[in-house]
């Protein structure tokens, strides 16, 4: 009896692709990360469990986009922080001038599995992909904020972001 190794997530391949392609056309990634004891940032920055990052070639230093982390160095307040976020815990991917990216699945603290426990039980589609972790479309994400011009805009305070909308495509 053979047994079949589970592939590898999708998320890290995801995560490149998008800020690939931001990066090409002159957009800003952000990463909006699901934060709890297995991310390093800075606590000060996080709000309601969550804290979004600019991971833009000038935001950052030593950028490393890796299929279980993404690390780098950033600047908070004029003071250089290492940043060190499990893949697992990116819940979306996204451009700041204009939204489009991905969301991904929240998972259950050290679980792996995600919130929603129908996504796991969730029958394949006809093209042969499983419901829930498995598909994952790029959506547009909504800022509850104007949209920025392409001149470059002074960042809020952190407590004063408006948080994106998410909205998942099926």
């Amino acid at each position: 009896m053979t047994e079949t190794q589970e592939a590898t997530s999708t998320r890290p391949y995801l995560i490149r692709a998008l800020y690939e392609w931001c990066t090409d056309n002159g957009l800003t990634p952000y990463v909006a990360v699901q934060v709890d004891d297995t991310v390093q940032v800075p606590r000060e920055y996080v709000k309601d469990g969550e804290i979004v990052l600019n991971i833009s070639f000038d935001a950052t230093s030593s950028l490393k986009l890796g299929n279980a982390f993404i690390e780098f160095s950033a600047r908070f307040a004029g003071t250089a922080r290492e940043i060190m976020v499990p893949v697992e815990r990116v819940i979306a991917i996204y451009a700041r001038e204009n939204g489009q990216g991905m969301a991904f699945p929240q998972v259950v603290h050290g679980a792996g599995k995600s919130l929603n426990p129908a996504a796991s039980r969730a029958p394949s589609q006809a093209d042969g992909t499983r419901a829930g972790d498995q598909e994952v479309k790029l959506v547009p994400l909504v800022s509850a904020s104007p949209s920025h011009s392409d001149a470059e805009t002074p960042e809020p305070p952190p407590g004063n972001r408006p948080k994106p909308t998410l909205t998942r495509v099926k």
